[in-house]
């Protein structure tokens, strides 16, 4: 039996390290000793506040989640590390793996997706995020000379901003509350307003992606959309409710809201995209070193029963960073 430390969410706020006994491995799976681990604020702060709806307990599980919610649960889904045990083609391979923050853990092989060369493991652990983002982009149908805006300057929103403006001939804007998102949006070519000057702004984007959680941030959004513009909704509220501003120009504008959720490709793409080829193609479009300024953190992980808290609390935090 092999000791491991993972993170578990003990009750609403609380968290504590719990050693665990890794039993041999079964067949086809790999053990993996982390080294980098990400925390993805938004939806980890739902769960540690006890806020995921009973109605979406299973859909919200995490994949290799342990425990139930609300509580015990043992959350998180951004680890990259080294395969120690398990086929012996495969000892030492770098490799990102969907799996809470746990130092050492076991998963099928196939869940351990190897590290492209070109991307070093201190970045790849945004992948999760990259993912959620492609699966966006996707939503959206973005097309090359459109207007984009991207109400919501978190990671997500600044990850689906960076790679809308990489699409030939688009013009992206990034809204947010705080100035401090302009450099990072001025980094991946983009515009930036500030939330409050945005109902000022012309109400003539193609598409508009809405990643700020907030009524305010869908109502900003929809002033942004043109005529039979697309609305492309990526927060998650979890029990919260939230006001949408449907008259208005929401009718008279013909505008259209969808849901895009990472959990699923979309239609038009799933009969060829397997969720391993997204996510092997999300590693792949990390290798970029703009992409650091994304990591707004870092706390050793043997210090994030302490810490996990306040990362969450902290409305700066971007990527945080674990590292094991």
């Amino acid at each position: 039996m092999t000791p491991a430390q993972a993170l578990w969410l003990k009750g609403k706020e609380r968290a504590e390290f719990r050693e665990e006994e890794l039993p041999p491995l079964g067949e086809g799976e790999v053990r993996i000793r982390s080294r980098f681990g990400a925390i993805s604020r938004g939806t980890e702060a739902l769960v540690f506040r006890g806020a995921v709806p009973q109605s979406e307990y299973a859909t919200m599980r995490a994949p290799l989640q342990h425990g139930d919610f609300p509580f015990p649960v043992k959350y998180g889904y951004a680890v990259v590390g080294t395969i120690v045990s398990g086929p012996e083609a495969r000892l030492g391979e770098t490799v990102f793996c969907l799996h809470p923050h746990q130092d050492v853990f076991d998963a099928p092989g196939q869940m351990a997706i190897s590290l492209p060369a070109s991307v070093p493991p201190a970045r790849a652990m945004l992948a999760a995020n990259m993912e959620t983002a492609v699966n966006g982009i996707w939503d959206a149908g973005i097309l090359p000379g459109d207007r984009v805006a991207v109400v919501g300057g978190g990671l997500v929103g600044l990850l689906a901003a960076y790679l809308a403006a990489g699409i030939p001939g688009t013009e992206v804007t990034v809204v947010d509350v705080n100035d401090d998102r302009r450099r990072l949006a001025e980094i991946f070519g983009c515009g930036f307003i500030k939330a409050v000057e945005a109902q000022s702004s012309p109400g003539d984007r193609d598409v508009v992606i809405h990643t700020s959680a907030s009524g305010a941030g869908l109502a900003t959004a929809i002033s942004l959309a043109g005529f039979e513009a697309r609305i492309v909704e990526m927060s998650w509220y979890g029990e919260r409710m939230s006001d949408v501003p449907l008259g208005g120009r929401f009718h008279s504008q013909r505008l259209s809201i969808i849901c895009s959720q990472v959990g699923h490709v979309p239609p038009n793409r799933r009969s060829r995209w397997p969720l391993s080829r997204r996510m092997a193609k999300a590693l792949e479009l990390l290798a970029d070193n703009r992409l650091d300024t994304l990591i707004s953190g870092e706390t050793a992980f043997y210090d994030l029963d302490r810490d996990y808290a306040s990362i969450l609390a902290n409305p700066s935090t971007l990527c945080h960073r674990i590292r094991y």
